[in-house]
């Protein structure tokens, strides 16, 4: 027999044990290969390796086994891929901050080494994968952890270093001096997606600079500002021309100016006039390369001034500021100073530090450049990126983000790719100090033979770009070395979809190329392109887009497929919100109170109810609140399904029948009606919830469900069934709930199946979804029992009106023409179940002393005789009737009072509004209730 109570602790450990065991999670890519089976394929988000799951990841496994569990069960071969990220600059800094505060080392870097500080990141990377691993098993997530993978894996690193010789050598990547977000606190390049920006109140300083006034919030930067800038139709300066020179005072002293005019210029703000710093701004770096400007640096990569600052030389930005302002003012140069001025800085979001712009030489990916075979002819990456979603091959959902990817597409720029780390995919490139000064036409020449020969790039004189290792210099045989620099998380992670599925036995030789690669691996010819990429809305650029960038250079490169279809990383992206408290709070670790351990949450009310209160309310692409109550009353609806289990279990017991023997829902004694009823209801419950999945609507699923077997199932068909059970119908239904939810609530309902599963049948996991019969749909049943239920729901809301006490029998009278036979049928439920005493069933007439309520067709009359002392009662509302009716009037009077609503506090008057509504509401109850009893 079924325990009494369901205990998740004991069960959901064991449960996802016997899954793993058996095989239950892998996919056999031979079904696919055949034709036997269609496939579906995830790849899982990989989690940082630098801790334990949250929230955010929590939600994910959710949605995502969600997809897998409905895939599975509708008989497709379906592959989830697990796996994590090393994460580069977080782990690093995590490990970095490790050191310092247990070992005392000041800089880890200096005085470990890079081999020691890469061995001590590969131990604490490995711990931390173990948590990792248990806990999204925690979760239930049916990942086929044969798969495993971690972007780290040799045959990743071999995917990621075959992609960058491929884009060096079409020039899709190139080394420059452009100018990068630098994190002086971290030392390393960030890209755009890593820049966050807030608010900040700042002096905004006016300069008279020659004939000009300038403005600026960043006098710091002004050293080395030569040039003055306007735009070409402002004809307040149409007098200046460009190129023209002038002299003027400046901060060091007289300094040679140059007049530009550029469109670029907005000549709305401030003077129309302003100066550029073309090594520390992006807008000014882009300017100075359309006029070939000079540039210089004036701020060092510690946010330390550099010489060409003379006096304020080796002074932090920070401390400089103030005293370069005082020395313009000593000059009288300082026009104004506007203390409220607002704009936003630069913050990293990996350190938290202030983002300096700085000119540096990295390696780039070029996005405008037309290296892509797409679609018959030569495409840049940006165009790709931008033709996959607008034709339709990749769809975004919510839809509205379509409008934010291209924005962001729009305005794409090219990516630097190089970190200032350790940690991470090293940069596959190799410098011959020797070669790179020889400039001979006929050491190029022997450098494009030995190319040729030995599998390496070199483009430019000692510089070799190569998969495998360089030992020595291909040219003259001399020592090489590495490029010191990290390739971005982002850059190899952008292949994740398919460089975890390719043969690991393959990528150990290093004669196969990357379309070699790609083409014998089986997983990758039979699970690509994936079919869904779920994760937060809120790396759709950071992630999802780099993807898509990857993914379809590299396979159109490789000519994988028999078009471009075949060449996406994935067809479909769900977006999910962020969790937010019950107050609209983001959650964050910096601040336990906001924050639900799902590794805490699990013990007390199980995983099934966690994953249920994340679905249900999450629509994709909005934010969602999740807080303990939520998730207690999804531990209530678990609860209530295994009392309704116990329910089915009894009454076969009752009736001498084995649940496990029984097959379909075949006919027999009891409610016929309710019968016919529930299982219609089943196949449009069933067709509600296959279609909202393949939808993607798990909310909406999430809801119908929880409604239909709270609701119908079990608070009106298991009471019906209280007085007769047909337990072929309560067996067969049962089941067809339990596979329903199964992939909301994976552990209750495989414990329950191996209760009432048919005999012989596997693991509910296993189990096919259920097909819509045609042949049980009754909507004549379901319309009828309709009725009924409306008429004891009413009567139950008339006892509860007039506060009847719940174990009195009471008298009621029901008039109908249309439904008389209907609910006489059904009178022995009408009298249990609304604990009536007498019923009488008859054609409209009217009656004294009864409480009604009026349905289409039916009208409902309860008899108030012997209930209530009518007269006393009377006396009594109409007692309640006079205090609330001067109580509003005193109301209305101070609302009225013109000086009142206009000096008290906004929030005073909204709460003495509220006591109005809320009093009125009463009293009109109060009223009809009076009415009732004249």
């Amino acid at each position: 027999m079924l325990p009494k109570a369901y205990n998740p602790t004991k069960t959901e450990d064991r449960i996802y044990q016997m899954w793993e065991d058996t095989g239950a999670f892998q996919a056999n890519r031979d079904a696919v290969a055949s034709g036997e089976k269609e496939g579906f394929s995830i790849s899982l988000p990989p989690p940082n390796a630098t801790g334990q799951l949250h929230l955010g990841h929590a939600v994910m496994l959710a949605l995502e086994d969600i997809f897998i569990r409905f895939q599975r069960m509708q008989g497709k071969e379906a592959l989830w891929v697990p796996g994590t990220d090393h994460a580069s600059i977080a782990t690093e800094a995590v490990v970095i901050r490790k050191i310092r505060e247990e070992e005392g080392v000041a800089d880890p870097r200096a005085e470990l080494g890079r081999e020691e500080l890469l061995k001590r990141i590969h131990e604490y990377v490995a711990q931390s994968q173990g948590t990792i691993r248990s806990q999204v098993r925690k979760m239930g997530a049916s990942c086929d952890w044969s798969r495993e993978s971690y972007t780290m894996n040799p045959s990743l690193q071999r995917t990621t270093y075959e992609a960058f010789k491929d884009m060096y050598e079409t020039g899709a990547i190139y080394r420059g001096d452009r100018i990068v977000n630098w994190d002086p606190k971290l030392q390393t390049t960030l890209s755009d997606d890593e820049v966050d920006y807030k608010e900040e109140r700042a002096p905004f300083y006016t300069f008279q600079y020659g004939p000009f006034q300038i403005g600026t919030a960043r006098p710091e930067t002004k050293f080395g500002d030569k040039y003055v800038v306007m735009h070409p139709d402002d004809k307040r300066y149409a007098e200046y021309k460009h190129d023209d020179t002038f002299t003027c005072e400046w901060i060091n002293g007289p300094i040679e100016a140059t007049i530009i005019k550029d469109d670029v210029i907005d000549m709305e703000f401030g003077t129309g006039v302003m100066t550029i710093t073309p090594w520390h701004s992006q807008v000014d770096f882009d300017m100075a390369q359309r006029h070939n400007l000079d540039i210089e640096q004036i701020i060092d990569f510690d946010g330390n001034l550099l010489p060409v600052a003379q006096e304020f030389e080796g002074m932090h930005i920070s401390e400089a500021r103030e005293k370069i302002v005082q020395k313009l003012e000593k000059k009288g140069l300082l026009v104004s100073v506007d203390e409220d001025y607002v704009h936003n800085i630069a913050i990293s979001s990996r350190g938290g530090g202030i983002v300096e712009p700085q000119v540096k030489r990295q390696w780039f990916v070029d996005v405008n450049k037309p290296v892509v075979p797409w679609k018959g002819k030569d495409m840049s990456i940006k165009e790709v990126m931008q033709d996959v979603v607008r034709s339709g091959m990749i769809r975004i959902i919510p839809e509205r983000f379509e409008k934010n990817y291209f924005y962001w597409i729009d305005n794409l720029r090219d990516w630097c790719i190089s970190r200032q780390i350790w940690w991470g995919h090293r940069i596959p490139v190799y410098y011959c100090e020797k070669c790179s000064s020889s400039d001979s036409h006929d050491d190029n020449k022997k450098q494009e033979t030995r190319n040729k020969k030995h599998g390496y790039i070199s483009k430019h004189p000692g510089t070799f770009v190569s998969v495998e290792p360089l030992n020595e210099c291909p040219c003259c045989g001399g020592a090489l070395e590495q490029d010191c620099d990290t390739l971005d998380t982002w850059y190899g992670v952008a292949q994740w979809t398919w460089s975890p599925m390719i043969d690991p036995e393959l990528a150990k030789d290093p004669s196969k190329s990357l379309k070699e690669l790609i083409e014998g691996s089986p997983d990758i010819m039979n699970f690509h392109p994936t079919q869904v990429m779920e994760t937060g809305y809120d790396i759709l650029f950071f992630w999802v887009a780099r993807m898509i960038l990857m993914t379809t250079y590299c396979f159109a490169r490789c000519d994988i497929g028999e078009n471009e279809s075949d060449r996406i990383p994935f067809e479909t992206v769900y977006l999910h919100g962020l969790v937010r408290t019950r107050e609209g709070k983001k959650m964050s670790k910096s601040d336990p109170s906001t924050c639900i351990d799902p590794l805490e949450i699990i013990p007390e009310f199980g995983t099934d109810a966690l994953r249920m209160s994340m679905i249900v309310g999450q629509s994709p692409g909005n934010d969602f609140r999740l807080y303990t109550e939520k998730i207690a009353g999804y531990r209530n609806f678990i609860n209530k399904l295994w009392n309704a289990s116990r329910f089915v279990l009894l009454k076969c017991e009752e009736s001498g029948c084995n649940p496990r023997d029984l097959v379909g829902p075949g006919p027999g004694p009891g409610s016929g009606l309710a019968d016919r009823a529930l299982l219609h209801g089943l196949q449009t419950l069933t067709e509600d919830v296959t279609k909202g999945l393949e939808d993607y609507r798990l909310s909406d699923v999430g809801e119908r469900l929880y409604s239909f077997v709270w609701d119908y199932f079990c608070d009106w068909y298991l009471e019906l069934s209280k007085g007769e059970a047909n337990p072929s119908v309560l067996v067969h239904s049962l089941r067809t709930i339990l596979i329903l939810l199964h992939p909301y609530c994976p552990f209750v309902t495989e414990e329950l199946w191996s209760f009432v599963g048919p005999e012989g049948s596997e693991m509910l996991l296993r189990e096919r979804w259920p097909k819509v019969d045609e042949a049980l749909k009754d909507p004549e049943a379901y319309d009828a029992l309709q009725k009924v239920i409306d008429t004891i729901s009413a009567i139950r809301k008339l006892r509860s009106e007039q506060g009847i006490e719940p174990g009195k029998k009471i008298t009621v009278t029901i008039n109908t023409e249309e439904w008389g036979d209907l609910l006489s049928s059904q009178s022995e439920h009408i009298r249990r179940m609304a604990k009536v005493e007498s019923l009488t069933i008859e054609p409209k007439k009217e009656y004294q002393n009864v409480v009604s309520t009026f349905l289409p067709g039916i009208d409902v009359h309860v008899s108030l005789e012997g209930l209530i002392d009518t007269v006393a009662e009377v006396a009594k509302l109409t007692a309640e009737k006079q205090q609330l009716e001067s109580y509003i009037a005193q109301l209305e009077g101070k609302l009225g009072n013109d000086d009142f609503v206009k000096n008290a506090p906004e929030a005073v008057v909204a709460k003495e509004k509220q006591k109005l509504e809320g009093n009125q509401e009463k009293l009109q109850k109060v009223v009809e209730r009076l009415k009732s009893l004249s």
